[in-house]
């Protein structure tokens, strides 16, 4: 992923200029924003996942999807637990609020925008169109979940049971604890431990290693391999949960800068927890690609 975290943004520059923040404390957070360039950005995770590169390239078997559909679904409902501890241990009723609201969307608020009218409908749209460039009747990439509408379709994992329910999983098959691998199991209680820890500094970091690594890209190498896969063996195939979140992501990269200086400004701001629960969250999103890589074989040969 392209990004500009070493560059410091116009209104740190202006608040350093007018004496607000003093040239020693600026000279602080460059330091920071070079370390967390150097040590997250750079995150193996980040710059070569083998499980995606793998995976865009289409090749998979019926077998291989269904593994990595159902392991997605686990990660996918257990970081609603972590989502719930990261509102719960919320510093800040803005901060409270920005966790609930993502909880929100996630189990199906839809988020709509100032002034936009309850219930938009998706018009002249084909089902083929709304699945790839999301449903407006369902998802919304913008605005707030305040005064939007809540639908049981729009809750994200229903969008994975589709999927799922496409390839021969059914609801029984997907999303629980049980259903996890040892990796991804990791993962989802280094998600609790770290991302919704209540330690703000770790919770910090951790929330900021899962956002970058999520605009990484990695959701557009699913999203091509799905597409090569859906061509090749099943034309209805639902894409809807990884466009959206591919959409939303594209979005979220650009506040990276705005994150980090409102983080590192705050009183209290402890730099080496906020580095040490990024780099240890990180470690746990490889943790899960990693098993999945691994599992490759296994998978390849029960096909």
């Amino acid at each position: 992923m392209s990004n500009k975290i070493t560059e410091i943004s116009p209104e740190i520059l202006a608040k350093a200029k007018s004496g607000e923040i003093p040239q020693s404390r600026l000279e602080e957070y460059r330091e920071f924003l070079q370390e967390v360039e150097s040590k997250f950005m750079n995150h193996r995770i980040i710059v070569n996942n083998r499980y995606c590169r793998w995976f865009e390239k289409g090749d998979m078997t019926l077998e291989q999807l269904r593994h990595f559909v159902q392991q997605f679904s686990v990660f996918s409902h257990f970081f609603l637990v972590a989502q719930l501890k990261k509102m719960i241990n919320a510093g800040t009723l803005e901060g409270y609020r920005a966790s609930k609201e993502i909880l929100a969307n996630e189990i199906g608020v839809i988020f709509r925008r100032p002034g936009q009218a309850v219930g938009t409908k998706s018009g002249s749209l084909s089902e083929e169109e709304k699945d790839l460039s999301t449903d407006p009747e369902l998802v919304s990439t913008e605005g707030t979940v305040d005064g939007g509408v809540f639908k049981f379709k729009a809750g994200h994992f229903e969008w994975l049971l589709h999927i799922g329910q496409q390839i021969g999983l059914g609801f029984s098959s997907m999303g629980k604890r049980k259903h996890g691998t040892a990796s991804t199991v990791f993962f989802c209680d280094e998600l609790e431990r770290l991302y919704g820890s209540e330690d703000p500094n770790i919770g910090e970091g951790g929330s900021f290693a899962v956002e970058n690594w999520a605009a990484a890209g990695f959701w557009k190498q699913l999203i091509r391999g799905l597409k090569k896969f859906k061509e090749r063996q099943i034309p209805d195939l639902k894409l809807a949960f990884f466009t959206w979140h591919d959409a939303v992501e594209d979005q979220h990269a650009s506040h990276t800068q705005d994150e980090l200086s409102e983080v590192f400004f705050k009183e209290g701001f402890d730099r080496a927890k906020f580095v040490s629960g990024g780099l240890e969250m990180l470690d746990g999103v490889a943790r899960f690609w990693d098993g999945l890589y691994e599992d490759l074989n296994r998978t390849a040969q029960a096909a």
